[in-house]
């Protein structure tokens, strides 16, 4: 693949002294959708975090490129900065912030020309229509009493205002019913176009039975043992994740 989007070469992570990423490489290119399946503590969720710089997790060996720039030693702001984004597995309740207020504050701290209060109440109702949220919702304290299929609504918000360059969703249909996991699926599908990569992680099928990717991963024990095309999902569901075990 010539210079992928996003390219992880021999990346080694541990924390707490434990090592759980174990010498993973995987590239991706621009205007896909790309899927990493695994089971419990394969390290799914490290990676998504790692690529965002959280300062727990210790990178002991490897690198991280982001279109052709190193971003191994980048901090998390810094990595925001130049389009990535990550939507929580556990989004977090900020009491004392609305959530119009954080996200104008996050639009207009991305380099772009800042949105007037105005022209931002209509952006941000445009993109709340797309999710089936209630506009009032804007005047709630960030995922403050939301239900998580609430909050999970909120960072898929988040992702359509930020308009980031590559989007990592982890375990964003965990815990949602039917009817939130379709909405969630409109949203990423309203989102996603040429210009960006999304970055799904997720260990069930819920999430891709309304969004076709383009290629899929097996991350199992550290390290991506398979990858292939979407046709993997229905294997792995007649023989388990331990088959691909390198």
């Amino acid at each position: 693949m010539r210079n992928p989007f996003l390219k992880i070469e021999n990346l080694h992570v541990t924390i707490d002294d434990k090592e759980i990423l174990k010498g993973l490489d995987l590239e991706v290119e621009a205007g896909k959708i790309h899927v990493i399946m695994g089971p419990n503590g394969a390290g799914k969720s490290t990676l998504a975090n790692v690529l965002l710089g959280h300062p727990r997790y210790e990178i002991t060996g490897g690198s991280i490129e982001f279109m052709g720039e190193d971003i191994t030693e980048l901090k998390p702001h810094e990595r925001a900065k130049i389009g990535l984004f990550l939507s929580f597995q556990y989004p977090q309740e900020i009491a004392g912030i609305t959530l119009e207020n954080f996200l104008r504050t996050a639009k207009n701290s991305t380099g772009e020309e800042p949105m007037k209060v105005f022209a931002f109440q209509k952006f941000l109702k445009e993109k709340m229509k797309i999710l089936e949220m209630k506009p009032e919702y804007a005047e709630r304290y960030l995922n403050h009493g939301f239900s998580g299929g609430e909050k999970k609504k909120s960072e898929i918000l988040q992702m359509l205002v930020l308009e980031p360059k590559l989007a990592i969703l982890d375990e964003t249909d965990s815990g949602l019913d039917i009817d939130a996991v379709r909405v969630v699926a409109k949203g990423v599908k309203e989102f996603h176009n040429s210009q960006n990569t999304i970055l799904i992680i997720t260990h069930h099928r819920s999430l891709l039975e309304h969004i076709e990717p383009d290629a899929v991963h097996f991350l199992i024990d550290g390290r991506i043992a398979k990858s292939g095309s979407k046709e993997l999902i229905d294997q792995v569901e007649e023989t388990g994740f331990m088959a691909y075990k390198v």
